[in-house]
């Protein structure tokens, strides 16, 4: 296929803005220690005459003379925190109050989920957008380039959120800031993409999957991105169930009338449709040759791939391995959450490169996570090989922010630490970035209880990363529930568990978690459980288990305890 038009200009133009923010983070890299005191020093220049930084003494920790006192004082006047400490502070502004966490108010919110079943409003500031998500994504682009040069001489499929989903009682938006990135980009990185930014407006998963991949494939996608792997998984699963469809339409230049798409939206999108029978007849002549059609075939050009890639995405990995072409570059998209883009992948590879000059970094080593009162270290401090639970200081509002991450340094960027997400810590499961807390589980099960009149006297839930699902063990007060009446309690307990997760709710309608699995457990099975803990070695004085688990060995041992 031609190459697209006004690449080069796209090329040029990419590097330009992009060489100019890696000559600011090689910079940094040069003296990660010295960058850090500047950046907790500009944090609290901005937040000083808020009321958080009135109230937490920023004035008076800015006074300090040296590094060394600037974060003794820090420490003393700012406690560690999670959302529910700024929780009552973002309510205020989500109500139209100003300068309490940041000067002014957010320009707009990110939701996820939360420990409770009220999800988290994660503020974003436009000093922290400007900052943090607009300079960063055009080197993050830049990125790609810079090991595959010939990336941006095709189109971009890019899987993003829907910018504008709603709004606080103020009028400030909620939505996904990778979908405001994307829709707020240059002109010039705009052409890149495939599909219409309206198809992430769509509410039926299934239909936009379809659209997505009815737009992309027939393409010549040289990008494609998305961050969590389990979503190429179900773009491929779209493939396999449509692909004929897709060839239709793409002949026709239509989408198809079977799809439940908004009216409006419909039609915005079927507007930038022509007839295609060449590509048409390519796709099916694929589909002739080799039967089951992968994006190797469809995409044979393909640059860059990024997703996740550390973690627990390794098994969707393995769902999609060899499906794309051998010379394709899978990037690590990086450690990236709602509350902060913390730093971008710069080596091609898995490895994080914080960004000291766009945020505060304080660490805990593994080990402390249960110590009530931890050494927290700074960036320049921590050991290639060590892992450390990370808490972030943002321009945005947050201060000491307990990300609930376990992070393993991997080397080093100049003298700027490189990181690789381990996993959830704190009694948090993510099969595919639900992040499913326990409490939420008890809440669910307790309330399906009442709910079906169906008391239980133990139960536990594991994730099984194999199977995209949860396992769900119950020993009921009443053994002569059978299987169907304790199928029938997991489908409550599901439909509870969607209420108070808005990221569960999320993940199993677009199918990426799957349904959960229910077992029925022998009589007395925590104390066998126990029993058998204690004779492997286990301390029966200061035995404890969690109820959500990810944990193959105790799995294992909660299905040798299953009715047979």
């Amino acid at each position: 296929m031609a190459k697209l038009k006004g690449s080069l200009k796209i090329k040029l133009a990419m590097g330009l803005v992009g060489n100019i923010q890696k000559s600011k983070l090689d910079k940094a890299a040069k003296n990660v220690a010295k960058e850090q005191e500047k950046t907790l020093r500009r944090i609290l220049e901005y937040a000083k005459d808020t009321e958080w930084g009135k109230s937490h003494n920023f004035a008076e920790i800015l006074a300090a003379p040296n590094a060394t006192e600037l974060y003794k004082r820090w420490q003393a006047n700012v406690p560690a925190t999670d959302y529910e400490d700024l929780r009552p502070f973002v309510e205020r502004h989500k109500n139209g109050e100003e300068n309490l966490l940041f000067p002014g108010k957010p320009m707009m919110y990110a939701t996820t989920s939360g420990t409770t079943k009220e999800p988290k409003w994660i503020p974003i500031t436009n000093e922290y957008y400007n900052n943090a998500y607009s300079k960063m994504s055009k080197l993050w682009l830049h990125s790609f380039q810079m090991h595959r040069p010939k990336v941006f001489e095709n189109v971009c499929t890019s899987i993003v959120g829907k910018a504008i989903e709603g709004a606080a009682p103020d009028g400030t938006v909620y939505g996904s800031v990778s979908g405001v990135t994307r829709r707020d980009c240059p002109e010039f990185i705009k052409g890149l993409y495939a599909e219409n930014n309206a198809v992430f407006a769509i509410s039926d998963y299934k239909a936009r999957y379809y659209t997505i991949m009815r737009t992309g494939i027939e393409k010549d996608v040289h990008l494609l991105v998305t961050a969590n792997p389990s979503t190429i998984v179900e773009m491929q699963n779209n493939v396999n169930e449509f692909f004929d469809e897709y060839v239709k339409d793409i002949e026709n230049g239509t989408l198809s009338e079977n799809l439940k798409i908004e009216p409006e939206i419909r039609a915005t999108i079927a507007a930038t449709f022509k007839p295609n029978p060449q590509r048409a007849a390519e796709l099916r002549a694929l589909k002739e040759k080799y039967g089951t059609v992968l994006p190797k075939h469809y995409w044979p050009n393909i640059q860059v791939l990024t997703t996740w890639k550390c973690g627990n995405t390794q098994v969707y990995l393995e769902k999609f391995k060899d499906s794309f072409p051998k010379n394709m570059l899978h990037q690590e998209f990086g450690y990236f959450a709602s509350e902060c883009r913390a730093g971008l992948v710069m080596n091609g590879g898995d490895d994080t490169v914080l960004f000291p000059h766009m945020h505060y970094f304080e660490f805990i080593r593994a080990e402390d996570l249960d110590n009530p009162n931890p050494e927290f270290l700074q960036l320049e401090d921590l050991e290639v090989g060590k892992r450390y639970c990370i808490y972030v200081t943002t321009l945005a509002g947050l201060y000491r922010y307990n990300m609930n991450d376990l992070v393993e340094v991997t080397g080093k960027y100049g003298t700027i630490p490189t990181i690789q997400f381990i996993q959830k810590v704190n009694g948090i499961i993510s099969l595919t970035g639900e992040k499913l807390h326990e409490r939420q589980f008890i809440e669910a099960v307790h309330t399906a209880e009442k709910e079906t009149n169906m008391p239980t006297k133990f139960f536990v839930g594991f994730a099984d990363l194999d199977n995209s699902n949860y396992q769900l063990y119950y020993e009921f007060a009443d053994q002569s529930i059978d299987q169907a009446k304790a199928e029938e309690f997991t489908k409550v307990v599901d439909a509870n568990l969607k209420k108070l997760n808005i990221e569960y709710e999320a993940k199993r309608a677009s199918f990426r978690v799957k349904d959960p699995v229910t077992h029925l457990l022998q009589p007395e099975s925590f104390e066998n459980f126990k029993k058998r803990s204690i004779e492997q070695g286990a301390r029966d004085g200061q035995f404890k288990m969690n109820l959500l688990m990810q944990d193959e060995r105790r799995h294992a041992m909660f299905k040798d305890l299953v009715k047979k």
